[in-house]
């Protein structure tokens, strides 16, 4: 159980790492995601994603350096995909891409003064040695608190050596929610959606600055035009939460669609027009028996 003014921490056990090797593994990941690799240093992390060559959403992760090297947190069920996609482009790059780093565990931390605790600055994606592990600022939203990647053995102690007191999956998913971040393929759909769609340009996933990564045309593309027709959004449930795909109706049109949600919060990717409409003619959107009303968010792109 949580406990108020002292920090939470959260074993995500939904999270999975892998490590990638060898003296051609940054120029390696730098030609593929569409974030800068060379940010990423034992002082800094970064949240990325894998986009097809159309520019869609295919994975997103964090990436870190410890004293084993870069390492990324990841989706543990799509793990093999993310593997399979990255061998893909591997040709002759000198480079070793590691099969699930099993004594390695993922921890979310969040509430009080976490920061200070973990020894790091505030700034989204600040990093830095805990335990025998790292430590970092969450690289997409500093409000979201820290993640680290630790060794499992030990990771009670370690985590009471900060005096976090030990939470559930649901109170890192109320936190997440009431962000409005989306949480991966939970949320993001597959070979469908397209970066900006997602947030993840504001979510500081996507460096416009960069050499060339796959699906880098379309994503500056439409970086530039300005023009989203939808995009995901946090939104209230007023009634009961509708299973994750329920189409979000205005009258007698499909305005798009509930993703994960809990406790009165959701994030539905929505078509913008139909949620302007709505506001405009004082409208409700409605999913199932719930009222669904939109709350951008103060840090999303325009």
């Amino acid at each position: 159980m949580t406990q108020p003014g002292r920090p939470t921490a959260v074993i995500l056990d939904d999270r999975a790492v892998i490590a990638v090797a060898g003296e051609d593994a940054r120029s390696f990941l730098q030609g593929l995601i569409s974030n800068d690799i060379d940010k990423v240093t034992p002082r800094s992390a970064i949240y990325a994603a894998l986009l097809s060559p159309q520019g869609k959403y295919l994975h997103d992760f964090m990436v870190a350096e410890t004293a084993r090297g870069l390492v990324v947190d990841c989706e543990s069920a799509r793990i093999d995909d993310l593997i399979r996609r990255l061998t893909l482009y591997r040709l002759r790059a000198k480079v070793a891409i590691g099969r699930p780093v099993d004594d390695l565990a993922v921890v979310a931390m969040f509430g009080g003064d976490i920061n200070a605790r973990l020894g790091l600055e505030s700034g989204p994606g600040q990093a830095g040695p805990f335990g025998d592990g790292v430590a970092f600022v969450d690289p997409r939203l500093a409000a979201l608190g820290a993640r680290a990647i630790v060794p499992r053995a030990g990771i009670g102690a370690l985590l009471e050596s900060i005096g976090c007191a030990i939470g559930t999956a649901g109170d890192w998913q109320r936190h997440r929610l009431a962000l409005g971040v989306p949480d991966g393929s939970r949320d993001i759909l597959i070979d469908k959606s397209f970066a900006l769609e997602a947030n993840l340009d504001a979510l500081n996933a996507v460096d416009f600055n960069k050499g060339c990564y796959v699906g880098q045309e379309n994503t500056t593309r439409q970086k530039r035009r300005g023009v989203l027709r939808k995009r995901l959004l946090p939104v209230a449930v007023e009634g009961p939460l509708p299973m994750p795909g329920t189409p979000i109706m205005l009258a007698d049109k499909e305005a798009g669609r509930i993703c994960s949600g809990l406790d009165g919060q959701a994030i539905a990717l929505l078509r913008l027009e139909f949620v302007e409409q709505a506001r405009l003619e004082n409208r409700s959107l409605v999913a199932g028996d719930a009222r669904i009303r939109p709350r951008p968010p103060s840090w999303a792109v325009d």
